[in-house]
């Protein structure tokens, strides 16, 4: 997989002006000459990053790798400065951020972020309704005896997430929802202190992980299924409460 570079995005590299030069000296009008040379965008820059995530960040069939396209860019930036610091795991990841500075992540964040495409439909069909049950209850009312709030108390009723840095929770897969909250749980996924996601997902049991991941890589984001899929899954601009914990890298 090549390594991104952090030129800037509004100029050609002298290798393309070079070209460019050169078919014009060979008498092709300007504006050919430049449409005939690659121009160095970001969305050509980001082109590795499909392997894993899929095209423009919708992700692929693997299961592993997230959908990005439409998160909000203070997740995005955050969890790039993650895999770049080590407080999250990935050797692919840090490899292509190691030597990115925080301006390029911030651009990259702020590309994906920008994108708005149609969600796939749900990936997980047919589980077991006690399942489906447990991991609605978690989702959308927690639970109290545990200490564990609900998922929509921060990433929103809608599940998309709240602007600037919460990530909305439609189209993940499920062994993903699966491979990340055992990661929180068992402490090899961190972020800022306080660690709020940490806190939850070891206060969940193994079943209780697993119902979370089943619900919500059950929802389809077809409204209602018949209709076409929906453009946009917005980040939310403000809960109606509270959230019940504190989290230091999710509201800032």
């Amino acid at each position: 997989m090549s390594r991104l570079t952090s030129r800037s995005t509004s100029r050609l590299t002298p290798l393309t002006n070079l070209l460019a030069t050169w078919l014009l000296v060979f008498g092709l009008p300007q504006s050919m000459a430049l449409a005939a040379v690659p121009q160095d965008s970001m969305a050509q820059r980001v082109k590795a990053c499909a392997t894993c995530h899929g095209q423009e960040g919708r992700a692929t069939n693997s299961g592993y790798f997230p959908r990005i396209a439409g998160k909000p860019a203070g997740y995005l930036y955050n969890q790039l400065i993650n895999f770049r610091d080590g407080r999250r795991h990935n050797p692919t990841m840090t490899y292509l951020l190691a030597q990115m500075s925080d301006q390029y992540l911030q651009e990259i964040a702020n590309h994906f972020a920008s994108l708005e495409l149609p969600y796939p439909p749900a990936q997980t069909t047919k589980a077991p309704q006690a399942t489906l049950a447990r991991g609605e209850q978690l989702v959308r009312q927690g639970d109290v005896a545990r200490g564990v709030p609900a998922c929509a108390a921060c990433h929103g009723s809608a599940m998309s997430g709240l602007a600037p840095a919460i990530p909305g929770l439609l189209g993940l897969p499920h062994d993903y929802l699966l491979g990340q909250l055992g990661a929180w749980r068992n402490d090899v996924r961190r972020a800022t202190a306080p660690d709020c996601m940490g806190e939850i997902a070891r206060r969940l049991s193994p079943q209780d992980v697993s119902a979370v991941a089943t619900w919500l890589s059950s929802q389809n984001v077809l409204q209602p299924v018949l209709q076409p899929v929906r453009q946009k899954v917005a980040p939310a601009g403000s809960l109606p409460t509270k959230p019940a914990m504190e989290c230091g890298s999710g509201f800032r």
